[in-house]
């Protein structure tokens, strides 16, 4: 059973509280801390609708309420913003720590299927256990709202996570996202070691795969992705999501931005629109 998470930090910023997190989590086997930013409450018994954030390789839950600046647009649109950590830590399992890619700080929100990873377990994390933590924990957060963004690896879990449980989100963006780790070094890597060798598992877990079996995806995929992006040609791949995105007819902004690269300075850039983005589809009746 999941325990009463403990808050560890809080600090005002925009009117409203971004406090911070620690619980054992049964699903991961360890201790895990998230971030909650809160909006200023209208009244005592408000419920905001939640925008996870899912952060990149070597992340953790303190990037993005640290750097990115979303807290501004989301006090102004009332939006609670949620953000878990990247993978367990503390296991001790050997090689866990070997490469930034990989292992600690490399989830890639997936299930696990060897045996030695058994723990790496972030998509029920995610989809399951967090937004019942959040349910039974936070009265005035309202969980049946919820929308998802991310970076990069957590890009990559937001899209694959949207594509599999379109009843439980209500819209998705991405920032430089990982679209399509089958064909990419650090998919590859990643989907080796979590899931061995059977490569139609690989495919449950890519977007690329994934849009092309997705019916009735009617809200509009929001990804910004900078031009300059080291990543650009051999890690993220955008246009193979493009394409088929097209090809099943599915409704795809991808905006690629000149002259920005990987960093947390493209993603406070443009992280209000996102933001407004996910407001606007939260709010509808």
């Amino acid at each position: 059973m999941a325990s009463k998470p403990t808050e560890i930090s809080s600090s005002k910023m925009f009117g409203g509280f971004n406090k911070r997190f620690k619980h054992f989590s049964p699903t991961l086997g360890c201790s895990m801390t998230f971030h909650i930013y809160f909006p200023p409450s209208p009244t005592s018994s408000h419920k905001f609708p939640v925008l996870y954030w899912l952060s990149g390789l070597s992340c953790t839950d303190e990037n993005f309420i640290i750097k990115s600046g979303a807290q501004r647009a989301a006090s102004s649109e009332g939006v609670a913003l949620v953000a878990p950590d990247t993978s367990p830590r503390g296991l001790n399992v050997e090689g866990e720590a070997d490469s930034w890619d990989f292992g600690v700080g490399a989830g890639f929100y997936l299930n696990a299927t060897q045996e030695k990873w058994k723990n790496w377990r972030m998509y029920d994390y995610v989809v399951k256990e967090l937004p019942s933590l959040l349910s039974e924990n936070f009265p005035q957060l309202d969980t049946s709202r919820a929308s998802i963004s991310g970076h990069s690896m957590g890009g990559h879990g937001a899209l694959t996570i949207y594509l599999k449980n379109l009843d439980k989100y209500k819209s998705v963006s991405a920032f430089a996202p990982i679209v399509n780790p089958i064909n990419c070094p650090w998919g590859q890597k990643a989907f080796s070691n979590y899931l061995g060798d059977n490569k139609v598992a690989w495919e449950e877990y890519d977007t690329t795969s994934l849009i092309s079996k997705s019916r009735n995806v009617s809200a509009t995929i929001l990804i910004d992705q900078g031009v300059d992006d080291k990543f650009l040609h051999d890690q993220l791949l955008p246009h193979k999501f493009d394409e088929a995105c097209k090809t099943a007819g599915v409704p795809l902004l991808l905006r690629l931005q000149p002259g920005y690269d990987h960093s947390y300075f493209f993603i406070s850039t443009f992280i209000d629109d996102h933001i407004r983005h996910h407001a606007q589809a939260l709010n509808l009746p």
